[in-house]
């Protein structure tokens, strides 16, 4: 029975398709397979095992990373709930800041200065009445 990879939890592409593993990461390019061949050669085939056990080792450490991460939000339950609980508490217990702000700003208000605006009118530039131009009053 043909069945649809993405529904099917224990494939790679469900498992990718539901944030449970990762699906950028830079260890991911070095398994790619390459059709290319390679002349043999000592130092670069030991050279290759080291590189492959160190990436090994990025990648363990980055998948134990993001499922730390994965967990740390379920099991937190509603975390923007309990970071809004934290940011009102420091609003509460800082009310005397918000209070001196806000007199600041009301001084800051009281010292605007009204400035007069410039009246302007239309008038005729020449005798014939034809130009029409803008002048200010100043």
């Amino acid at each position: 029975m043909k069945r649809n990879p993405r529904k099917v939890r224990w494939t790679k592409a469900f498992r990718k398709a539901a944030g449970k593993e990762m699906t950028v990461d830079s260890t991911l390019e070095f398994e790619k397979r390459r059709n290319v061949p390679v002349r043999y050669d000592r130092e670069l085939v030991t050279a290759t095992l080291n590189a492959m056990q160190r990436i090994q080792e990025i990648k363990a450490r980055r998948e134990r990373a993001f499922y730390r991460a994965r967990m740390a939000k379920a099991a937190g339950g509603n975390v923007k709930a309990k970071a809004k609980e934290v940011d009102r508490l420091a609003v509460h217990r800082n009310q005397h800041l918000r209070r001196a702000i806000q007199a600041d700003a009301a001084k800051a208000e009281r010292q605007k200065v009204k400035v007069a605006a410039r009246k302007s009118a239309l008038v005729s530039a020449g005798d014939d009445g034809m130009a029409m131009g803008m002048q200010t009053d100043e």
